[in-house]
């Protein structure tokens, strides 16, 4: 449920860059994966990969996109300095 609901924020935080950024997007696709990885004192922390699809962009100016999105959308604020948190451009 955490996945979803991230993807889902960081979807419209990603079509709000788009547009910011002068390069509205249609059809774009977010996919999230989070996976639980042990630290060194024996708990646990998030990682999280967000993949990102926008037909038609190039890789560079998908990947300035995605990381003018993930300075806004609340989910990535919420993790900032305690999760891992890796955008990938698809």
């Amino acid at each position: 449920m955490f996945a979803g609901a991230y993807s889902a924020c960081y979807h419209g935080a990603l079509s709000n860059a788009a547009k910011k950024l002068g390069t509205p997007v249609e059809d774009s696709t977010v996919r999230v994966l989070v996976s639980l990885i042990e630290d060194d004192q024996g708990g646990y922390r998030l990682a999280v990969d967000l993949h990102a699809h926008l037909p038609g962009i190039d890789r560079p100016k998908v990947q300035r996109i995605m990381d003018e999105a993930h300075k806004t959308c609340p989910y990535s604020k919420a993790l900032r300095g305690d999760t891992f948190v890796k955008l990938v451009a698809d």
